[in-house]
This record gives C-alpha cells, structure tokens and sequence, in this order.
C-alpha cells in the first residue's frame, strides 16, 4: 500500500519514536503528508456540506433562482444538494475517499459546463479551482478503491 494511504497507528517500532503501519513505517515526512492530505479532505466536506449542499437542501433564495433560470427546478437542486453532501460525508470515509473525491470532480466539470453554457462563465472558475484539491484527494486515496472493490465483491 502507498505510504500516503496506509493507516496510520500509534505503535511504534522496537527502540524507535518512528510510526509504523501496516506498510512499515512512516517517515516524518509522510506524517505529514497524511496530516495535511486528511485536513485538506475535512476543508473540502465542510465546503461541500455547508457553503455548497446546505444553500441547496434549505431552498435559499440565491441557489433557487440560479436552478430556476438553468429550467432545472427545485428537484435539480435538491438533487445536486444531495450529491454534494453525499460527497461530503463520503470524504471522511477512509474507504470512500478516493472515489468521492473523484465523483465530486465529475460534478465539478459539470458544473463548470453549466456556468459557461447558462451564466456565461460568470463563476466557471470555481469549479475549476476545486477540480485541483479532489483530482490530488483521488489520487492519493485511490489505493482505497482495490479496498472498496474487495468489499462490494464479497457483498454481491
């Protein structure tokens, strides 16, 4: 497993301050990678389900005008609120980490899209901005997704 994708526990090896996990140990330089990576992914819930999803799922003025005026209606912003706070919460879950990252990049283009096609890029670079942090969330978690895989496997 990647050192940026190991879990990480608190034992330590024979003599030694160094972390170790189930790959061996960590370098410090790893901690840290794994530190910042796990805050960059709380960053991103906490915008996804509080300034992105909860304007959506409480029908705020500004998101119901926007969905009116692309003829999406309420039930295409309660929808897009749900994916987006579907992606939120699946951030946090070590499992579901890589391919949440990568779903909410997928809304992200579409959204980009949208912006450009309807609202004439007056926003388009937000999307493209947050397409950065989950396109690097994705590929350091993706090591999760043989994970995930083995798991909806043994379901079925």
């Amino acid at each position: 497993m990647p050192e940026s994708t190991a879990p990480v526990t608190s034992l330590t090896s024979a003599g030694s301050t160094t972390p170790v996990t189930s790959a061996g140990p960590v370098s410090a330089r790893g901690w840290r990678a794994w530190i910042a990576l796990r805050a960059l992914q709380v960053v991103l819930a906490l915008f996804y389900g509080f300034a992105s999803a909860l304007p959506k799922l409480i029908a705020h003025p500004s998101a119901a005008e926007s969905f009116d005026e692309m003829g999406w209606g309420s039930a295409g912003m309660y929808t897009t609120g749900l994916l987006e706070l579907a992606g939120a919460v699946a951030l946090l879950v070590p499992v579901l980490q890589s391919v949440a990252a990568m779903a909410l990049g997928a809304l992200m283009v579409g959204a980009f899209v949208v912006q450009v096609a309807v609202f004439d890029g007056q926003y388009a670079a937000t999307p493209l901005i947050l397409i950065v942090p989950l396109t690097l969330v994705a590929w350091a978690r993706r090591g999760h997704n043989a994970e995930l895989l083995r798991l909806v496997r043994r379901r079925a």
